[in-house]
């Protein structure tokens, strides 16, 4: 069987997107892995299906580079809204239903270019480690403070922490935050991929969550860098408590092309 996919990336973390409305696809694990091989295959951060829901504008389906279905993924649901707003399944207030529940996003035109603001779960601090704090935003996050995040050996630190005993059995992703004068640097190693990505939306989120919680000042929103660019998180934070908490940046599309199954 034939299928067409098209790629898309969000500050660099990049995925393969199937219309899967009329084929009721059904990946494999070996599948996924393989189409999201850098050296054998496609080549991506992920795999996602979009699929009908009914009273939705779709249904999202994500996939890590290892195979498995996974957690939300906020990059992934920002490159989703472009993917179905070019099918024309869309305007620009957009509904959609993932694996955490449902989702509301946004396009805008800007200077810049094209925005998408994707409204991600509720959310809180988990637990308070000595060294960071874990939380879920749609995926499990724990997030660490460092003075120098550009230096950091993020994989072997990441590796590390995403199996410590303290989140198993389904470990966790984690994220390095460098605080500068106007910015939050982060930097995350993602379970399901093994490896640092060039940006994650519910690790940035995350990252956003868990700063707020101890600095005694913020105008409830920061903007971020990341190795593949820059976002910026929104939210209300009353106490411990986060709501309308939003996830903004570009999602750009990179090619289309055909695959075997």
């Amino acid at each position: 069987m034939k299928i067409p996919f098209s790629k898309y990336h969000g500050t660099g973390n990049d995925f393969l997107i199937v219309d899967n409305r009329m084929m009721h696809w059904t990946p494999t694990t070996a599948q996924v892995s393989f189409l999201c091989d850098r050296h054998f295959g496609v080549g991506a951060d992920g795999l996602m299906l979009l699929s009908e829901k009914r009273g939705f504008d779709f249904a999202m389906t994500y996939y890590n580079s290892d195979g498995r279905e996974s957690s939300m993924c906020g990059n992934g649901g920002r490159c989703m809204t472009a993917f179905a707003k070019a099918l024309g399944l869309t305007g620009n207030h957009v509904r959609f239903w993932a694996v955490d529940g449902q989702h509301e996003a946004e396009i805008s035109e800007t200077q810049s270019g094209t925005l998408y603001r994707l409204k991600m779960k509720d959310s809180h601090i988990g637990h308070r480690y000595e060294d960071g704090f874990f939380l879920d935003t749609g995926s499990p996050h724990f997030v660490t403070f460092l003075k120098d995040a550009a230096t950091t050996d993020i994989i072997q630190a990441g590796r590390t922490i995403r199996y410590d005993s303290r989140f198993a059995p389904g470990g966790t992703n984690v994220n390095f935050v460098e605080k500068s004068k106007k910015e939050l640097f982060v930097r995350t190693y993602e379970r399901g991929v093994e490896n640092e990505t060039l940006s994650c939306g519910t690790g940035v989120t995350a990252s956003a969550i868990a700063y707020a919680s101890i600095e005694t000042e913020n105008q409830g929103y920061y903007e971020i860098k990341t190795l593949g660019g820059a976002l910026k998180v929104s939210f209300i934070q009353t106490g411990n408590q986060f709501t309308d908490i939003w996830l903004e940046g570009p999602a750009m599309f990179v090619f289309t092309g055909e695959i075997n199954a």
